[in-house]
């Protein structure tokens, strides 16, 4: 039960204390904790509709204390799980052709995508995602489900036990705010091409990115294309197989291009991967032989497959660490939406920056050749080197991120006489924190120096 919660805030496990109401029921459906958060899954007394579109039933009322003991009508790892593995999508009224993870259309349009002029090519994209704006959940542009779901639980527990302060190991090194990468996902020669360029405006604002390559069939890719982008500090990952749009329309096919995927990680030393157009299915994720994943949108209104996970925080599927993507992406922005500023991205940020979470930003070097793009993008550089510095957010490379959460992840807080410290990996850089309760709010404060031994 509070497995997830130690896991999000690496708090001491003794001092979280719940338990289930009572058995579950054997259906899953959705309902509601409080006006504002909506869960999926099974309930200890009610029978929850399969649409989240429906005025559906509010638990909050059915939660219990005894003996300080905080007793839910839900199973919250299952709930977590539910959001973050995107379970509730098959599930729901949102599972259709237009979510699933290879549409039927999918196959007929990828195989003439490399023929159609790019007007072609927005025009049956955005008359695919017309409709976008009347879904509800996951909300737009960022969903915090995950957050406030965790939020409320621990705020109920600490009610329950009388605590008003609750030690945590802060989420980002260093005392950092919150935490931001770059990705790049190149498609074409042409994007291939520009990738020194990009490098160049990249490192103009001081950043470092990750660029993830497609290895077969979209271009030729070089032992010296690799060897330059690793050399000027940034980093490279496998981008599908060949971005037919078919990885996962089939188990059998998956595995066996698995083998080839994996191979090129090996080669290429390579620790992170991303699906072409962002399908995917986690599921099938333990075939990968990667040390994490950067291809589950936080929310995808905007993308062929539907859902979201609901969270701005990395969590792991097995042994992956997912890297949520947590902004809308260049080619949505630019031709979906039909927008050369950043506005959507500030918006993004502020709401992922204020909650101390992971700021993802994925942009195409195909996609940023003209004068018009280029320049919205030096403005988004220019925004995120603003953050640095007055919020103080650590701009890392995924692969940072991946070790940085792996350790924490292996940290815990030891009572050390009246005092905690920090014990594990990587504990110079972690920090004392605290979850303060006010009232019906709960408030985050952290040391500015190590906490260690």
């Amino acid at each position: 039960m509070d497995r997830v919660i130690l896991e999000r805030y690496r708090c001491p496990g003794q001092l979280i204390e719940m338990s289930l109401r009572a058995p579950l029921s054997t259906q899953q459906g959705y309902f509601r904790f409080g006006r504002d958060i909506l869960c999926y899954g099974q309930s200890c007394s009610v029978t929850a509709p399969h649409s989240a579109d429906r005025d559906l039933p509010d638990l909050l009322d059915e939660v219990r204390t005894d003996e300080a003991v905080l007793q839910l009508p839900f199973d919250l790892t299952e709930l977590i799980e539910n959001l973050t593995h995107e379970r509730y999508v098959a599930a729901s009224r949102l599972a259709s052709p237009a979510i699933a993870p290879n549409p039927v259309w999918s196959k007929p349009y990828y195989a003439m995508r490399p023929f159609l002029p790019m007007w072609v090519r927005v025009a049956l994209q955005r008359t695919y995602l017309r409709g976008w704006k009347r879904i509800t959940f996951p909300a737009w542009p960022v969903d915090l489900t995950v957050e406030r779901l965790l939020e409320k639980i621990l705020l109920l527990d600490m009610k329950a036990q009388g605590i008003e302060t609750l030690p945590f190991i802060w989420f980002w090194p260093d005392g950092a705010s919150s935490a931001a990468i770059l990705t790049h996902d190149v498609e074409t020669t042409q994007g291939r091409d520009f990738c020194p360029h990009l490098m160049d405006i990249d490192e103009s604002f001081g950043f470092r990115s990750a660029f993830q390559i497609i290895p077969e069939e979209r271009y030729q890719v070089t032992v010296g294309f690799l060897q330059e982008i690793r050399a000027r500090g940034h980093e490279i990952n496998v981008q599908d197989l060949n971005h037919d749009g078919n990885l996962f329309r089939d188990r059998l096919q998956f595995l066996s291009r698995v083998k080839a995927i994996n191979t090129y990680a090996r080669d290429w030393g390579a620790k992170g991967f991303r699906s072409a157009i962002l399908y995917r299915n986690l599921n099938w994720y333990d075939a990968l032989e990667f040390d994490y994943d950067m291809s589950v949108p936080n929310v995808a209104h905007l993308d062929p497959q539907r859902g979201g996970c609901c969270t701005i925080f990395p969590y792991f599927v097995g042994r992956i660490l997912e890297l949520p993507l947590t902004t809308t992406q260049d080619y949505s922005l630019f031709h979906v939406l039909r927008q050369h500023r950043i506005d959507l991205w500030k918006d993004q940020a502020k709401l992922v920056i204020e909650r101390h979470g992971l700021l993802s930003l994925l942009t195409h070097p195909d996609y940023l050749l003209d004068h018009r793009a280029q320049t919205t993008y030096k403005e988004l550089l220019a925004f995120l080197a603003e953050l640095r510095s007055r919020e103080n957010t650590w701009i890392a490379l995924p692969n940072e991120v991946n070790q940085w959460w792996r350790n924490r992840s292996a940290m815990s807080l030891v009572r050390d006489g009246h005092a905690w410290r920090i014990e594990g990996p990587g504990k110079e850089r972690a920090r004392l924190a605290y979850i303060k309760l006010d009232g019906d709010r709960l408030f985050y404060s952290r040391e500015a120096s190590a906490c260690v031994a």
